[in-house]
């Protein structure tokens, strides 16, 4: 049997996205077994949705492996996409007004959060541009005018969407991998500093905005303060984390996912992990990702152009970032935001886009100098 392209070039970087996946289905299975059972009358209910998912996000990253990734460099393309997002961003306040977030496009037993796709959509128009503008005669990637304005408005207009949904950890988590992109393009340190400092500044703002946020942040400064409230999730993780010791209590019993920690199978899986696996469980999981990150990294300094380049950090960065956030959330490091641990937690659309992003990375791993 022939072997992928795509894999004949990078074998690191597709194992360990595939070993994480499996690990994800297995995890998903013991952290929700219970909860489908009691809802579904079958413990297998959320297992066999997330394999369902992941049959299609394998296939869709085994097709992306073997395309050229400079066919998305089409304008054509990128624009259509940028509509079509934006599109479905605004149809989520009209096709989900049952909940108070407005994330979802449902039809029938099926889900499309846009957001998610947002992200894709940021990291293809962004290489893009960018590169356009490092051509000479272009002005350049520091020239306010005519490439900083016109790039960070796009980028905004999808962050302002997703923040009104609302749904700030996205929002942020977006934001993160633009810029690794401008930076990665060569943004001047000055820019960088404001750009940091006007980050904070409105992260800041829509804390105090919502009373719920600015609850999560002082729980998470002090959890101890209202353990049957806004601390419950964070102390409830921790007492996941803590449980495990160093080779955890085994698969399939932990206690804390037994209607304890809210989420133990999407946003807080990790804990699961940590608890059911102990510190080499937490610690094989984190060194996969590592290896991906490493492989991106490596990826991104070999691509033969700079769509290539930037698609590749921007493709690592979604990953990496997303990765370390919901680690550090579980931690009790970082306020709660509702971001998924990429491959493993329960969801079609985040791991979809993931594996679709990783057959894009996989291509580009492939065409090196």
């Amino acid at each position: 049997m022939s072997v992928p392209r795509g894999l004949q070039t990078d074998r690191w970087l597709f194992l360990a996205t595939v070993a994480l996946c499996l690990l994800g289905a297995v995890m998903v299975f013991s952290s929700s077994a219970m909860t489908a059972r009691e809802q579904f009358g079958s413990s297998y209910h959320f297992l066999l949705r997330q394999v369902l998912w992941l049959a299609v996000g394998l296939a869709g990253m085994l097709g992306l492996m073997n395309l050229d990734y400079r066919k998305f460099r089409q304008p054509s393309f990128l624009f259509t996409g940028m509509f079509v997002v934006l599109v479905l961003l605004v149809s989520v306040f009209f096709l989900d007004r049952s909940h108070a977030t407005h994330r979802w496009i449902r039809v029938g037993p099926a889900s499309l959060q846009p957001s998610e796709l947002a992200k894709l959509v940021v990291i293809f128009f962004l290489a893009w541009f960018l590169e356009l503008r490092r051509r000479p005669p272009s002005f350049g990637i520091n020239h306010w005018h005519r490439t900083l304005l016109p790039a960070l408005g796009s980028v905004l207009l999808l962050v302002a969407l997703v923040v009104f949904e609302p749904d700030l950890g996205t929002a942020v988590a977006i934001c993160l991998v633009a810029f690794t992109i401008f930076f990665a393009a060569g943004l001047s340190w000055t820019y960088v500093g404001a750009a940091g400092v006007l980050s904070l500044a409105a992260v800041g703002a829509l804390i105090l905005d919502r009373s719920y946020r600015y609850e999560r942040v002082i729980a998470f400064l002090n959890p101890s303060a209202d353990p049957q409230g806004h601390g419950f999730q964070l102390l409830q993780s921790l007492i996941a984390v803590g449980s495990g010791g160093f080779t955890g209590v085994g698969l399939m019993e932990s206690k804390q996912k037994l209607f304890y920690l809210p989420e133990a199978s999407s946003d807080f899986i990790f804990a699961v992990i940590c608890e059911e696996l102990g510190f080499l469980g937490a610690a094989f999981v984190l060194a996969l990702f590592a290896v991906y990150g490493w492989r991106g990294i490596r990826a991104a300094l070999r691509a033969q152009d700079d769509f290539g380049r930037f698609v590749a950090v921007g493709i690592t960065a979604m990953v990496v970032s997303q990765a370390l956030i919901n680690v550090g959330v579980v931690l009790g490091m970082m306020p709660t935001k509702g971001i998924p641990l990429p491959f493993i937690s329960y969801g079609g659309s985040s791991l979809v886009v993931m594996l679709l992003a990783t057959g894009v990375l996989l291509n580009i791993s492939q065409q090196t100098d």
